[in-house]
């Protein structure tokens, strides 16, 4: 057994199992979804990662996204402001958090992180 696992959030049962991309308590039956677990094996299987905005919609390749807070840009005396529109994203595998590859206008070619953003 995997020592790793969590508890069932429903009857906190200590004996938890994976089943496919599911935990599963056996001693209430019920099935749910770690996120820890459940990002680790949709890429073992070739699955894409999700990506989510600010507000928790999925984004994807191409979408315009709308920056939900004034951001500070080293070498620039402004930094870009709130309601800034960034068109045709690029999701990526980025540091630190940073999943968006994009163009903003008045700045050029730039990573952002997606927790600072909201789908237009």
């Amino acid at each position: 057994m995997n020592e790793n696992l969590p508890p069932c959030p429903e009857c906190s049962g200590v004996y938890t199992y994976e089943m496919g991309s599911l935990l599963v308590c056996p001693e209430c039956g019920h099935e749910w979804a770690d996120s820890a677990t459940g990002a680790d094996s949709a890429d073992a299987d070739g699955g894409a990662k999700v990506i989510r905005d600010s507000v928790g919609n999925v984004l994807a390749d191409g979408d315009t996204v709308t920056v939900v807070k004034t951001l500070k840009v080293k070498g620039s005396p402004s930094g870009i402001k709130a309601g800034t529109k960034v068109r045709n994203i690029r999701l990526v595998d980025g540091v630190d958090g940073h999943d968006i590859d994009c163009k903003v206008d008045g700045f050029g070619p730039m990573q952002l992180k997606s927790s600072v953003v909201k789908k237009a």
